[in-house]
Order: C-alpha cells, then sequence, then structure tokens
C-alpha cells in the first residue's frame, strides 16, 4: 500500500500536472493534414494542440500494448503448457497417494503346520 501512494505521489501526480499545464497552455487549434502529398487540400482536422499531442500518446500505448502481447505469445503458450503438465503431475501424485493408502487385498493366513 505505501509503495502504490509512493508511486502516485512521484509519477502520476506530476505527470497529471504536466498533462493539465499542457492542455491550458495549448488551447488554440493546429491544423492536422492526414495526406502529405494533397497539403491543405487533402484530408485536414482542425483540433487543440493538447488533444493532437494526448490522442498521440494515448494511441502510442494503445499499439505499443498490443506490439508487447503479440511478441509475449510464445511465454504464454509455454505458461500454459506448464501449468498443463503441472495439473497431469498433480493428479498422478494424487492418485499415487490414493493407491499407496488404499487398503490392498491380502491372501487369508492359512496355518500350514496342520497339513
Amino acid at each position: 500500500m505505501l509503495l502504490r501512494r509512493l508511486l502516485l505521489i512521484l509519477i502520476v501526480l506530476p505527470v497529471s500536472v504536466g498533462l493539465v499545464m499542457l492542455a491550458v497552455a495549448n488551447r488554440h487549434p493546429v491544423e492536422l493534414v492526414l495526406d502529405p502529398f494533397a497539403g491543405a487540400a487533402g484530408w485536414a482536422l482542425d483540433a487543440p494542440l493538447f488533444l493532437v499531442v494526448s490522442g498521440a500518446m494515448i494511441l502510442g500505448v494503445v499499439l505499443g500494448g498490443v506490439a508487447m502481447w503479440f511478441g509475449q505469445g510464445r511465454y504464454r503458450r509455454l505458461a500454459r503448457h506448464s501449468a498443463r503438465e503441472a495439473r497431469h503431475a498433480h493428479a498422478e501424485a494424487e492418485a499415487l497417494r490414493a493407491a499407496a493408502t488404499a487398503p490392498t487385498a491380502r491372501p487369508a493366513l492359512s496355518d500350514q503346520r496342520a497339513a
């Protein structure tokens, strides 16, 4: 709990203040041209600069997360395989424990001295 509060104070709070300052200082609209070959006659969007910057950061975080998710697919597959093997080994160990503690059928004792 202390680590979470420390993280909030040292990282999240200054970043939040910085983003609010960016939004207040850059409210003027800028032209975002989406087609570099057509120039201003192509696709263009007028938006406040802080929205453009914030949108670019959000898009970067989302694309980075997707790239990391695809990049770590083999490790998730290996973890699933290991978990499956562990479940099978646990079930086998339980079956062996049950077989070892179960009473076994022993032959009846007979008195061979009488014969």
